[in-house]
């Protein structure tokens, strides 16, 4: 089963990024992201690659220059995801081939993700804008683009964020926080699994 869910390792070193990993594809979660900055991100991002790469959609967050972009794409990786629009970026993205996920708070920055060729929305910092304003901003976006909600949406109002038109989440601190075991991990895991699939019946 495909759940819409991007697990953001924040932090993670590479030293720890695969047991962590394992640990969230055991339980169903077939995204991850390694934000650019956490410690050695690169060599996070290419353990990954070479261990799960065939079976995972493995790449980058904080992603900020369009030469970023190229290099995940020499390396294979399949998402790319920011904390803002930047229309080059997003099309050096597109034009690899891999998928653009920019982050948006309004609706001129989502006509300008959208018009420049981004896959979905990353909807960022979700805590500030709210459930309210997602649906707002919602009403003037085509309505088959994926928007997901990213920074202060988690399991516990995944229905109400459903609601309001979200089609997913980046799940960081919900699922990962730096110096937490792989059990932790693995169990924070599960529980996101399980409130995603509940409010996706």
């Amino acid at each position: 089963m495909s759940r819409n869910l991007i697990a953001i390792l924040r932090g993670i070193t590479p030293a720890e990024v695969l047991d962590h990993a394992a640990a969230l594809l055991d339980a169903g979660i077939e995204a991850i992201e390694v934000p650019l900055n956490s410690p050695e991100p690169w060599d996070s991002i290419a353990r990954l690659l070479d261990r799960h790469g065939a079976q995972a959609r493995i790449g980058a967050g904080t992603v900020l220059t369009v030469a970023q972009v190229q290099r995940l794409a020499g390396m294979g990786a399949r998402l790319v995801v920011s904390p803002d629009c930047n229309p080059a970026v997003i099309a050096a993205t597109r034009a690899a081939g891999m998928e653009s996920w920019p982050g948006v708070m309004t609706p001129t920055e989502c006509l300008s993700a959208i018009a420049a060729g981004a896959t979905g929305l990353k909807l960022f910092p979700a805590s500030i804008i709210g459930p309210g304003g997602l649906a707002a901003i919602r009403a003037v976006l085509p309505p088959a683009l994926p928007v997901y909600a990213v920074g202060g949406a988690g399991p516990d109002d995944f229905a109400v964020w459903r609601a309001a038109g979200a089609a997913g989440f980046g799940l960081g601190s919900a699922l990962y926080r730096p110096g937490q075991t792989p059990q932790q991990t693995a169990a924070a895991a599960a529980a996101v699994v399980v409130a995603w699939d509940a409010c996706a019946r």
